[in-house]
């Protein structure tokens, strides 16, 4: 990617918060931006077109499980994963990495890549940096990313140290297989490890940003350690990464964490959060987490929240979302999905509105008297 792939269009006056525009192959994205996750093909409970109607223009899959079922084969024979789920957006494939070291099991972490026992059937795999390149072009993937080593907090020095410099060769495999095999107009985010040491940290940034990716994303963070931590992790990462660049925080999601990290210059964000606490009941409403499954909204007639224009706002009361739950009714799963995934869709928006009018301080998820987010419909500009 040319720098001009990504443009910034307004800089926030009091931090390093920036709004801007995304080229990719299948769709122009507006950043800041939050990506639903569809990690198997699919936004759990949800349709593509639902997706799309909430605003969503890019979404995120997963390399990892598309590998094990169906297959890159079969993905690739099928036209790529656009057209196996009948989406119209663009998508950014995560590179499996993180998944292989929280799901599979019998983990041997190799200079080659990583042996694992598949969580689905027990058989075993070895990913490397190239298979994992080769599915996400298999898949047509908008945004192909790096393979890389997840390191868990806490861990040991050495093994820190270890892991941030092999993480490092991954990526530079991975690019390279990037450069030999690319169609179409993919581009390619390298991932910047290094755990909570400021000196791999640096270290990292500078020998990822040497390979020229065309985005840059900071992984390792939201992996058990103190929020406090990695919130200074962070600040001390982005601004060593190049500004002609998005800049991709991986697996960090309320919003407040959003808010917190677009000040600190974050473009792209993905999160399961909103559509899994949808499927456990839990619904957002002013800042605050509702759960539909308690007995107080079995005769609440009130809409989720009074002030969202989602469509289960518009048509259905907590106390029937509270009966759906209740009664192990399927549409309980998509009605809360869909009311979560627009509050987090017009919450960008207005994040991308404040920075673009110097205001988003005063949209602090956080803060006392902060104005209402959750539902309300945002125009924009």
């Amino acid at each position: 990617m040319t720098p001009s792939a990504f443009t910034v269009l307004a800089r926030d006056p009091c931090s390093d918060a920036r709004a801007g525009l995304l080229k990719l192959e299948h769709a122009e994205v507006q950043t800041p931006v939050f990506m639903p996750v569809g990690t198997q093909a699919s936004v759990k409970a949800m349709a593509s077109e639902d997706v799309a109607d909430l605003g969503y223009r890019l979404i995120l899959a997963n390399t990892y499980h598309l590998l094990l079922r169906p297959g890159a084969e079969v993905m690739e024979q099928l036209g790529g994963i656009r057209r196996f789920m009948g989406w119209d957006g663009a998508v950014l494939t995560d590179s499996g990495g993180f998944q292989v070291f929280s799901l599979a099991k019998l983990l041997e972490i190799r200079e080659e890549g990583v042996l694992f026992a598949s969580h689905l059937d027990g058989s075993r795999v070895m990913l490397t940096p190239e298979l994992a390149t080769d599915m996400q072009l298999a898949l047509d993937s908008d945004v192909v990313m790096a393979f890389d080593e997840c390191i868990r907090w806490p861990a040991e020095d050495r093994y820190v140290r270890e892991a941030t410099e092999r993480s490092y060769r991954w990526t530079r495999r991975s690019h390279q297989r990037f450069l030999e095999r690319r169609k179409n107009a993919n581009q390619f985010f390298g991932i910047v490890q290094g755990g909570f040491s400021r000196e791999l940290r640096r270290w990292s940034v500078e020998s990822v940003v040497e390979l020229g990716c065309d985005g840059n994303a900071v992984g390792g963070l939201s992996v058990g350690e103190p929020k406090e931590l990695g919130f200074d992790t962070l600040s001390y990462t982005v601004p060593l990464l190049p500004a002609d660049r998005p800049r991709y925080l991986m697996g960090v999601g309320t919003l407040q964490d959003i808010w917190r990290a677009v000040r600190l210059g974050v473009d792209m964000f993905d999160c399961v959060l909103p559509t899994r606490l949808a499927r456990h009941a839990h619904v957002l409403s002013g800042g605050a987490h509702l759960n539909l499954k308690n007995a107080r909204f079995r005769t609440d007639a009130s809409p989720i929240d009074e002030s969202c224009r989602c469509m289960t706002c518009q048509r259905h009361s907590r106390a029937y979302l509270h009966h759906l739950f209740r009664a192990g009714e399927v549409a309980a799963l998509r009605l809360a999905t869909r009311h979560n995934l627009w509050v987090y869709a017009r919450f960008m928006e207005a994040v991308r509105l404040a920075i673009r009018e110097g205001r988003l301080d005063a949209l602090d998820p956080g803060r006392n008297g902060a104005p209402a987010v959750s539902g309300e419909a945002v125009a924009v500009r």
